[in-house]
């Protein structure tokens, strides 16, 4: 089984860890031998954090205002004659902590992971389980491009979660597609004889993925590419 990581990719979201964490993690302090001093940080980080990102928002707005109002006085219409107000700090204004909130946090879910008393179960209640990937091979489809390197197409591609590609040509020489090559890693040179010169022929590539050996998903589109 195959997961996303735990930490939420924006701000917003690891505040929310950061605030879930204060009031879930003391439940399982003595069971994961969590020390208090810990605890106590962990809250300081996270009303700090979210200070900042509510800080970060009211100035923002206040910024617009002012934008607003610079327009205003530029173009007009209109008779306001006073500033925007000003922006005011909310209250009660937290304790400064030290830079680096994350980092901690990190460190001290590694402390959690790593106690033996540690389960999947609470991992999921204090938000330390991350989703799981759904992964849907019919849904895979190679895409793919074509450069050349001393006149020979090299097909470019991406491996993704699949385990191999199977790639196809057609050389216009009334054969149709017929297998290429079967590659694990990209990408793929075309090593066949080229056409000679001042005899330009059209070549046309596809591809599809494999996994355990097998075809699966969609061929990609179909790109057709003059050598010679």
């Amino acid at each position: 089984m195959t997961l996303t990581t735990y930490m939420p990719a924006s701000d917003s979201g690891k505040a929310d860890l950061l605030d879930h964490l204060t009031t879930s993690l003391p439940l399982y302090n003595t069971q994961l031998n969590i020390a208090p001093e810990d605890i106590l940080s962990l809250t300081a980080d996270a009303k700090c954090f979210r200070y900042a990102l509510q800080i970060v928002s009211e100035m923002q707005a206040y910024s617009q205002s002012w934008t607003a109002y610079k327009n205003l006085l530029r173009d007009g219409p209109g008779n306001t004659t006073a500033w925007p107000v000003a922006a005011v700090l909310p209250t009660p204004i937290p304790t400064v902590v030290k830079p680096g909130v994350i980092s901690r946090l990190s460190s001290l879910v590694a402390l959690i992971k790593a106690s033996k008393n540690y389960t999947i179960a609470m991992g999921k209640d204090l938000w330390l389980v991350g989703a799981e990937i759904v992964v849907d091979p019919v849904a895979w489809k190679p895409i793919i491009t074509v450069q050349f390197q001393a006149g020979h197409p090299t097909v470019q591609w991406t491996k993704g979660q699949a385990a191999a590609i199977e790639i196809w040509v057609d050389r216009n020489d009334t054969k149709g597609f017929g297998l290429m090559a079967i590659n694990i890693e990209p990408n793929t040179t075309d090593s066949h004889v080229l056409p000679e010169a001042d005899n330009s022929v059209v070549w046309r590539y596809k591809a599809i993925y494999l996994l355990h050996d097998v075809q699966v998903g969609q061929w990609s589109d179909i790109i057709s590419v003059s050598v010679g």
